[in-house]
């Protein structure tokens, strides 16, 4: 079943969203991933929006959004122009807006100039026009340069709506971040440049920002920039990291378990932790809809019961084999959560 895209548009909300190549093909090369990165940033900055971390790879890529309500006092007219100029692109489109404001300005039209503005707030504070335009724009970038047409992406991006609070948004970025661990292209999470936790690692402001918000939820309590990498650190290495090889007392480096004991402790009906939980690619992560406490979740359903059938007597879902009392989805995946 094909669930509409659920918003929560009147409260600080947070998505994890996937897009990923037709056929999956691995096209997103050193040069391809650099420019990705590129454009969500700017696109970042222009829907005020804040990504919290991501991951980009070869064929697919994460990003784990906060999105505010839509602000009672807009932008206005000169900072909205000044947004524009901040996209690589939006010189043309800036200079055109001023040309409109100024026109609008000339004959007194103020209600033709908030009609006009209108038209870029709608493109601000939603997650669809941030994903929109960070696709488009860099299939079109992608496509000149390769002289290729067509769609780039495989059908429409996915969300899951995250809780904002308690252990539910730290598991999901570490998640995020482990995604070249967990392919076995890298052995640590910060030797991979396009992921928001290595970005922060090298001192960029943006990413180590995101990370702020994802361990004040863990912790409960802002934390100081100084704190953040340190405190995630901690939290990542905790995910159940393997290391081959020995100390020097000849003791196995071993951390945790690998995929496959991970899946065997569950089909023998027993549950893991968080930490080994995100080891494993699983379907909850990208099609559970909406994730978090038991609370949450059920809050979630209710808000939007009639697209899950007048007979579902509740929200909450268990995700299976996980040991964990505050983490919850809207859905069950009866051929498997895990793949």
């Amino acid at each position: 079943m094909r669930y509409p895209r659920f918003k929560l548009p009147d409260a600080p909300a947070f998505y994890h969203c996937i897009s990923r190549v037709v056929d999956r093909k691995p096209c997103l090369g050193e040069t391809e991933k650099e420019y990705l990165v590129r454009l969500m940033r700017e696109y970042e900055a222009f829907c005020g929006v804040r990504v919290l971390t991501y991951c980009v790879m070869s064929n697919h890529f994460h990003i784990l959004v906060e999105v505010p309500p839509r602000p009672a006092v807009l932008p206005t007219a000169e900072e909205v122009i000044e947004r524009l100029r901040g996209l690589s692109s939006g010189g043309e489109t800036a200079a055109r807006a001023q040309q409109m404001i100024q026109r609008f300005r000339s004959v007194h039209n103020l209600a033709g100039e908030r009609a006009y503005l209108e038209g870029f707030y709608r493109r601000m504070w939603d997650v669809s026009p941030f994903m929109k335009s960070l696709k488009q724009r860099f299939s079109n970038w992608y496509n000149r340069r390769n002289e290729r047409r067509g769609t780039l992406w495989e059908e429409r991006f996915k969300s899951a709506v995250v809780e904002g609070a308690g252990e539910t948004l730290g598991t999901m970025a570490a998640y995020i971040d482990l995604n070249p661990v967990r392919a076995g292209i890298v052995q640590e999470p910060q030797d991979y440049r396009w992921c928001g936790y290595a970005e922060a690692m090298a001192g960029q402001v943006p990413a180590r920002e995101g990370l702020k918000i994802v361990v004040a939820a863990l912790i409960g309590r802002d934390v100081s920039t100084e704190s953040v990498l340190e405190i995630y650190r901690c939290r990542l290495f905790g995910q159940g990291e393997e290391r081959d090889g020995t100390d020097d007392s000849g003791r196995p480096l071993r951390k945790g378990f690998d995929r496959a004991r991970v899946l065997s402790v569950i089909r023998h009906h027993g549950v893991v932790s968080p930490a080994e939980y995100v080891h494993c690619r699983v379907r909850y992560f990208a099609d559970g809809v909406a994730l978090g406490s038991r609370g949450f979740v059920e809050h979630f359903f209710q808000r939007f019961h009639k697209h899950f059938g007048q007979k579902r007597p509740g929200g909450v879902r268990e995700l299976a084999g996980l040991d964990s009392r505050n983490f919850y989805n809207l859905r069950r995946f009866p051929n498997g959560a895990f793949g």
